[in-house]
């Protein structure tokens, strides 16, 4: 377990969920993952949700916003230590920007980018917000991942905006699973999809740890979410499901091995 009160730039500091109905992802998230809500005022209007574990803050949630369309996404963020300087450099390097910097109030600054092969990635230059308080734990975010069908794009672009080396992970898909460093801490994974997925587009997943994965499988199910991958063990990784909750955004669980 890991109390994090700060976040190295470079690295993930923050998830949180745009949705069609916040009250029902409320009931569900909570019965799933144990989570208490508060809603704290903001200047557009609509409150934001903020999500805890234990006392210990972990994730956002919010209204989708026009402009968002309807369907509902997890979203993840990087930390910055300058997010207009981020922003400019993202396109320099073949992305777009689809929100410009914004200040949230007294807590940090705001953007979101596409990379050059279409996955969306927020980005936080905190002040008073500082991220997750909590990760790497059952009920808090453990681990992010980059879905995507142009590995060598993506590898290009994210080692010239934040400096990220790619290492294999030999245990799974053969090697073609890849691990982001940064200072020699792992930071998050890439793989490719594959044409039997359709139409999936490009993305950055989130996975939230618990303690048991079946069991959250189960629970899910019985909420009314559904199971898009079913539950797999990986040697020395752990045992993981790719999930959508009933309003469909998509996430994963994942259960670490003990000791």
């Amino acid at each position: 377990m890991t109390a994090t009160q700060n976040h190295a730039p470079g690295t993930f500091c923050w998830v949180d969920l745009s949705t069609t109905d916040v009250v029902a992802a409320k009931r569900f998230y909570a019965a799933v993952f144990d989570w208490t809500a508060e809603d704290v005022p903001t200047e557009a209007g609509p409150p934001y949700t903020l999500l805890s574990h234990g006392g210990q803050l972990v994730c956002g949630a919010f209204a989708l916003c026009p402009g968002q369309g309807d369907h509902p996404f997890w979203l993840t963020y990087v930390c910055v230590a300058d997010l207009e300087a981020t922003l400019v450099s993202a396109q320099t390097l073949g992305g777009s920007v689809t929100m410009p910097a914004m200040d949230i109030m007294e807590e940090g600054r705001l953007g979101v980018i596409q990379d050059p092969t279409g996955a969306h990635l927020g980005l936080w230059q905190p002040r008073r917000h500082q991220g997750s308080a909590l990760t790497n734990a059952p009920g808090a975010p453990c681990w992010n991942e980059l879905q995507t069908r142009d590995l060598k794009a993506a590898a290009a672009f994210y080692q010239g905006l934040f400096g990220w080396t790619l290492k294999p992970f030999e245990g799974w898909m053969d090697g073609a699973y890849e691990i982001f460093v940064r200072d020699g801490r792992e930071v998050g994974g890439m793989l490719p999809i594959d044409d039997d997925r359709g139409q999936v587009p490009p993305h950055w997943s989130i996975y939230f740890g618990v303690s048991d994965c079946d069991a959250a499988v189960a629970k899910v199910e019985w909420l009314g979410g559904k199971v898009l991958a079913p539950a797999t063990t990986i040697e020395r990784v752990g045992r993981f499901a790719r999930l959508q909750d009933p309003q469909s955004a998509v996430f994963s669980v994942i259960a670490r091995p003990q000791g």
